[in-house]
């Protein structure tokens, strides 16, 4: 039986789950699209208008929410001048998160509320959230008209001038005046990447006549000035009509992530967005989006969905426009994630065209997808066995730890769960006597922490998984059965994407010398416990009485810890042996979240060790591995591919001198083909994506011709049956 501190984590997932698609920690919400800081719902009524809402309901929320994250979030930190800093600065970089709207006079017209805005958020003061807020709405509209100005001027792209690619690390404008040249910049910049992407379009067709015979030439080619002003009026739109309840809870969430990087608020959502997450099926591309710097970004791809299976479409690239199949072209950048997913959205076998950019690099490309209805099934574990130099390797592709909590707390003994299906998978290996295992968990998000605990149960005979420390204590969760369901050579690949309860399942199994882990130089670096707290459940806290929709709060609560004693938080797990891959090149992980909990150590406990020469065969491996990929064409090419990503991901600025932009990407682009070329086999086929498993498999296939010394006081093994 699971120890006190999971039972009730456990219980406060159902809680949750009652009220709110429930944290990663707990189980796995499988979404067609999703948006950032709309992760929990406050349940499935239909939330009441702004004008619902009274000045003492504003005032209970705000309260409600500072008081509780003071009291109850596993950081202890506490309310202060320095923490009220943290969240009058957020507020600024979340409404204007490429520093092109306010300006360091603004900032310093505010600075009244630099150190007291989170002490008067517990007293229920927010005039701050809408003072900032009328203000962001007059700069975008002054904006708006600034662009409609220089667009009715000439535009001389022959000046040799240049604009930071990521605006967000450049500091504020000092004055209007300032903000008004970055403005003519990013305008003229914009104009001059649509300008340059129907350019090489028609390059394309010129010299490719027949590739382009079958796509719909038709498509009216809108006017890029057009494009950018009808974008800016979709903005400014979303801007003018956001409900007063969403701007207070802009500024709560800003409090919230300053407490901790997963920690956020939610505003409460309608019965639309209720449905799309928690529903086990839906329709559209497969993939999990959120807003960035005036993006619509890739973060998820459903295993099996629409997206994923165009094979041209990655985490981290982002949507910039979504052509529907009539022609009708909507630019998305600027525009709000809650917009965007309803015009890439749609019926079950229509296709949907996206402009899509990779990295920083200032070319899009443009993929076609046929819509799909996307179920649970995609996202479960799978199995396949190769043969590799001699070695029958199985493959189980497990991205996530998913598990119906319903059906669970129902009593239901066939309750859909990771643990069960790949213990399914294990026994199918064994009748086809599999002699070594590989198991990819690069895209493994995380998921049910119970669950994750029996899964790791599977490959230990006994012994401790994880050590979870809250505010109240510590507790050591063991191995629930002390029987083993496989004990051959085990490989795990991870990614910088495999976070939370995949860190938990990668770090006991190394810390037991069970598994050897190879992929990026580290996992994503999540090791905290989520809880998602419906407010509506403390409604008898507010003293005006009111019924309407109070929103959610998810927050850490508790810290997890291998069995060795490290903290996966914010480091992650370094692998045994490093893979070149273009996840390694992400900035991605909890290291480059604000605010994250620091990592951490504590006193390792006893560990069943499986094999007492893991060590020496892992130095051999990782000879061998690199010895075989230095003689590797394909993955030599792919590792030149990565090099021009980096390229790309590196750049500070970018020329807005048209002819020289133009000699960029046609450079890049042949570097980009010859790669490609490198990458594809004599059928034609590409290896791009299969370079990095099909290492990883002739890692697992020269572990499997290794025997394993295990520990002559090692408990004898319990076969699974």
């Amino acid at each position: 039986m699971p120890g006190k501190i999971l039972q009730i984590l456990f219980a406060a997932a159902i809680i949750a789950l009652n009220t709110s698609c429930v944290a990663e920690q707990h189980t796995a919400c499988h979404v067609a699209d999703n948006n950032k800081g709309q992760k929990g719902s406050s349940g499935g009524r239909q939330r009441g208008s702004s004008a619902d809402y009274s000045a003492a309901d504003f005032r209970n929320i705000a309260a409600m929410t500072a008081r509780m994250l003071d009291s109850h979030h596993y950081s202890a930190v506490r309310m202060s001048p320095e923490l009220s800093a943290r969240i009058f600065d957020r507020y600024f970089d979340e409404l204007d998160p490429l520093h092109m709207f306010f300006t360091l006079q603004d900032i310093q017209r505010f600075s009244s509320y630099r150190n007291t805005i989170g002490s008067k958020l517990q007293n229920g003061e927010y005039d701050f959230a809408f003072e900032v807020y009328d203000l962001y709405r007059q700069r975008y509209a002054q904006y708006r008209r600034f662009t409609q100005e220089m667009f009715d001027s000439e535009i001389d792209f022959t000046v040799d001038e240049e604009i930071a690619v990521d605006l967000s690390k450049q500091p504020r404008p000092e004055n209007e005046a300032a903000m008004k040249e970055l403005w003519r910049k990013h305008v003229k910049n914009e104009l001059l990447s649509l300008r340059l992407s129907a350019r090489l379009e028609q390059e394309e067709r010129a010299n490719n006549p027949d590739a382009s015979a079958g796509e719909s030439s038709s498509t009216p080619v809108r006017d890029p000035k057009a494009r950018i002003l009808q974008r800016q009026r979709d903005v400014g739109n979303s801007i003018d009509k956001r409900e007063r309840i969403d701007i207070l809870g802009i500024l709560l969430d800003c409090m919230a992530q300053s407490y901790g990087a997963h920690s956020n608020y939610q505003a409460p959502k309608s019965s639309d967005d209720m449905d799309i997450h928690m529903s086990l099926s839906l329709t559209g591309i497969g993939a999990t989006l959120t807003s960035e710097d005036g993006y619509i970004k890739i973060v998820e791809l459903v295993p099996g969905g629409p997206a994923e299976l165009s094979g041209k479409i990655k985490v981290g690239d982002r949507i910039i426009s979504v052509t529907q199949e009539d022609g009708e072209v909507t630019d998305l950048i600027d525009m709000p994630v809650s917009q965007a997913v309803q015009y890439i959205r749609g019926e079950k076998g229509t296709r949907v065209t996206l402009e899509i950019l990779s990295g920083n690099a200032s070319t899009p490309i443009k993929v076609t997808i046929v819509r799909d209805r996307i179920n649970l099934q995609a996202g479960a574990a799978k199995g396949e066995i190769r043969e590799v130099n001699g070695v029958r390797v199985g493959i189980i592709t497990l991205p996530s730890f998913y598990m119906d909590f319903e059906a669970a707390m129902r009593g239901d003994q066939n309750a859909r769960k990771a643990s069960t299906d790949v213990l399914r998978i294990l026994e199918e290996f064994r009748t086809k006597d599999v002699q070594s295992i590989l198991i990819d968990l690069r895209s493994n998000g995380g998921g049910s922490l119970p669950d994750a605990i029996t899964l790791t149960g599977l490959f230990l005979n006994g012994g401790p998984v994880v050590q979870i420390r809250t505010k109240d204590g510590m507790e050591v969760e063991n191995d629930p059965s002390g029987e083993i369901a496989y004990d051959g050579p085990l490989v795990l690949l991870t990614s910088k994407m495999s976070a939370s309860a995949t860190e938990i399942f990668t770090g006991a199994l190394a810390d037991a010398k069970r598994a050897v882990v190879v992929g990026d130089s580290r996992t994503f670096g999540k090791g905290t416990v989520l809880r998602v707290e419906s407010l509506d459940r403390y409604r008898s806290w507010f003293r005006s009485g009111s019924q309407l929709p109070a929103g959610a709060l998810t927050f850490e609560i508790a810290m997890f810890f291998r069995p060795a004693g490290s903290s996966v938080q914010q480091l992650g797990i370094i692998p045994d042996i490093i893979l070149p891959s273009l996840t390694e090149e992400m900035r991605a992980g909890e290291i480059y979240l604000d605010n994250h909990l620091p990592w951490d150590q504590i006193p390792g406990v006893r560990l069943n060790i499986f094999d007492r020469n893991l060590d020496r065969k892992i130095a051999q491996l990782r000879e061998q591995s690199a010895a075989r990929i230095a003689e590797n064409a394909a993955y030599q090419a792919f590792i030149r591919q990565i090099a021009l990503y980096r390229t790309i991901r590196d750049r500070r600025t970018i020329t807005l001198n048209e002819e020289a932009r133009y000699e960029i990407y046609r450079r890049e682009r042949e570097i980009a083909r010859e790669a490609e070329r490198l990458l594809t086999d004599e059928s034609g086929e590409s290896q791009a994506g299969d370079v990095v498993l099909l290492e990883a498999l002739n890692i697992a296939a020269d572990l499997g011709k290794m025997p394993i010394d295990r520990p002559a006081s090692q408990p004898q093994q319990k076969r699974r049956k």
